[in-house]
């Protein structure tokens, strides 16, 4: 059987890693087995940061509900009970939008709830 060198074939694979680790401090960019397991956890922590993201975000929004909703004599619990027994298909971010950049759109919304 003849035999197989791999040269190309490794050449091509560590500088495909290393290009992802450029911009990293020292032997994290330079070093093939330093860079690798460098590059393996900023992969872990991307894929679990794409997660949390949406929940801080979620966060964010109820939070600005919250004290927008809070000063038209409300609290958020009994404001979203409002919202779905009124069937008003507003989701979270809409709300947060109009909480913080259109007061009185926000009013009116509250408004139509209150009666």
């Amino acid at each position: 059987m003849a035999r197989v060198k791999s040269g190309v074939v490794t050449r091509r694979r560590h500088k495909r890693l290393l290009k992802r680790a450029s911009g990293y401090y020292g032997k994290k960019s330079r070093l093939f087995k330093v860079a690798h397991q460098t590059v393996a956890r900023a992969l872990a922590f991307a894929f679990r940061d794409r997660k949390q993201k949406k929940r801080e975000f979620r966060a964010l929004w109820i939070a600005r509900i919250n004290a927008a909703v809070r000063e038209h004599g409300m609290s958020y619990s009994v404001f979203i009970g409002a919202m779905k027994k009124n069937n008003i298909a507003l989701d979270r971010r809409v709300l947060a939008e109009l909480a913080c950049f259109d007061a009185p759109g926000f009013k009116a919304v509250v408004d139509s709830l209150k009666q």
